[in-house]
């Protein structure tokens, strides 16, 4: 395609090219033939004047001048009667001294003062040529009393052989010049198209699961070509990171589903067909129930986690006091808490005015509740603390206990991930609760981070907007704690 571009485009350039050169070779020549037929009627005038008749020596100069601009040079009188001839490098035209100039011709001359053209002159010539004439004469009383006329002309085969070896230079250099426009662009094209080819077969890859093709050998170019392979490895790199993660999300939702409905299966059939004892039906049928409700809770925490990551989930934000949210949540976990023996600390300030979906944010509040209340040791405490911030409000929630290992802090809002711990303390949990809590929050524009440290404590500290309104809230003997000390470990956003 691009070559067949390149021999149109030379095409319509020779063409344009010739057509454009072969109207100023005739131009030149017939401005050549006007100024030589004006000087030669000048002079002639001049040397009438003077002499009186077109002795030897004048005819003698204008053969000269014939001669060396390759011309034909004829004088006539006031009549056309052709009074004298010559050939320049082709002398014959002495044989037309008896010729007459045509009337048309004369009578343009005398009127007009010129003429130009391509004729024969009604048969003067054999062959049409272009032609310049000009009146010539002699001043009496301060006019001018025309003589005759000096006509100069020259034939076409001499424009011809200029327009011809014009053309074959300009063809010759044509051609090479495209050839190696035409190496060049193949070399060009090689070079800037393999890469492209070797892109789109991994992409095709890409697409019947080949996740691990990148492209290489070209990093270290410098050009658009070097750019797009680093994009395209950093997107496939980003794709196969992504189909990883489905996979195993796959594989975990099928594990977490499978679990449950096989329990409940199971003990529904074992009570349907008698194998369980009308004595054991409650028990069983309680076990039924708690498997249900897993499974409601998956369900319903990963349509929540869908709307989010397809940002269908819009926020309704008001302002509230999230410390009544916090208060709530822990009376519903009451029986919990009094069959740990565990002190409640930190729920004795201000209310604390938050800018927030207040159904989404107790939904935070429940999971991370939820989990401390888990977690925390017989005899331990629950603290929350509080600081604002300007904009930000801070929201800590710390249980003592045995606490996470530096290995289990990062990725503990992963989906599905479970501590070695959790698995025997959390049998009812999914692993989605963390994962969910990070979601809202970073949907809301904020941060949660973790902190921990073995045998002694784990706190979790989520941020949200600040309500306009005046907020009282501030931690008592942790105040050097938030913001500025977390807000330089938040995890990044995902």
């Amino acid at each position: 395609m691009m070559v067949a571009i390149v021999f149109l485009s030379f095409f319509m350039l020779s063409a344009a090219f010739m057509m454009l050169s072969y109207r100023y070779i005739i131009a030149e020549k017939r401005d050549a033939m006007e100024r030589n037929a004006d000087y030669i009627a000048s002079f002639t005038s001049e040397y009438i004047q003077q002499s009186g008749s077109l002795d030897v020596y004048f005819r003698s100069y204008v053969a000269t001048l014939a001669s060396v601009s390759d011309s034909n040079v004829l004088l006539s009188d006031v009549d056309g009667d052709i009074i004298y001839a010559s050939g320049g490098s082709s002398s014959d035209l002495s044989n037309y001294t008896d010729s007459r100039i045509p009337q048309r011709v004369l009578q343009q001359v005398l009127s007009s003062g010129s003429y130009n053209g391509l004729t024969n002159l009604d048969g003067i010539y054999s062959e049409k040529r272009y032609l310049a004439a000009y009146p010539f004469g002699i001043i009496f009383g301060g006019a001018t009393i025309p003589q005759g006329l000096v006509l100069v002309s020259s034939d076409t085969s001499s424009v011809s052989e200029m327009w011809r070896a014009t053309a074959t230079i300009f063809f010759f250099t044509a051609v090479t010049v495209l050839l190696i426009a035409v190496i060049a662009s193949s070399i060009t094209s090689s070079h800037q198209v393999r890469p492209l080819n070797e892109m789109a077969e991994a992409a095709r890859k890409f697409g019947q699961g080949e996740f691990d093709v990148r492209v290489t050998g070209y990093e270290t170019r410098c050009d658009e070509v070097g750019t797009l392979a680093e994009a395209f490895n950093s997107m496939a790199a980003s794709l196969s990171k992504v189909e990883t993660q489905r996979s195993e999300f796959i594989a975990n939702v099928s594990h977490e589903l499978k679990t449950p409905m096989t329990t409940i299966s199971g003990f529904a059939e074992g009570i349907l067909d008698g194998t369980i004892g009308k004595d054991q039906e409650r028990h069983y049928l309680r076990i039924v129930s708690d498997e249900v409700k897993r499974l409601s809770r998956l369900v319903r925490s990963m349509l929540n986690l869908s709307r989010i990551e397809a940002g269908e989930l819009k926020i309704q934000t008001t302002p509230f006091n999230i410390l009544e949210i916090i208060c709530e949540t822990v009376f519903s976990f009451e029986q919990s808490i009094d069959q740990k023996h565990l002190d409640i600390r930190g729920l004795d300030t201000d209310k604390v005015m938050v800018d927030a979906d207040p159904d989404l944010i107790h939904q935070v509040v429940y999971n991370l509740v939820d989990n401390a209340v888990k977690f925390v040791n017989d005899g331990g405490y629950l603290e929350f603390s509080f600081n604002v911030d300007g904009s930000r409000t801070y929201v800590g929630i710390r249980n003592s206990g045995e606490g996470l290992s530096k290995e289990e802090i990062p990725r503990v809002f992963d989906r599905f991930y479970k501590t070695d711990r959790s698995r025997g303390v959390d049998k009812n949990g999914v692993g989605l609760g963390l994962y969910l809590v990070r979601s809202i929050i970073n949907l809301h524009g904020g941060d949660i981070i973790v902190k921990s440290v073995q045998g002694e404590y784990t706190e979790f500290v989520f941020s949200v907007p600040t309500a306009k309104a005046k907020n009282p809230a501030l931690v008592k003997g942790r105040e050097k704690e938030y913001p500025n000390q977390q807000s330089k470990e938040l995890p990044p956003q995902s």
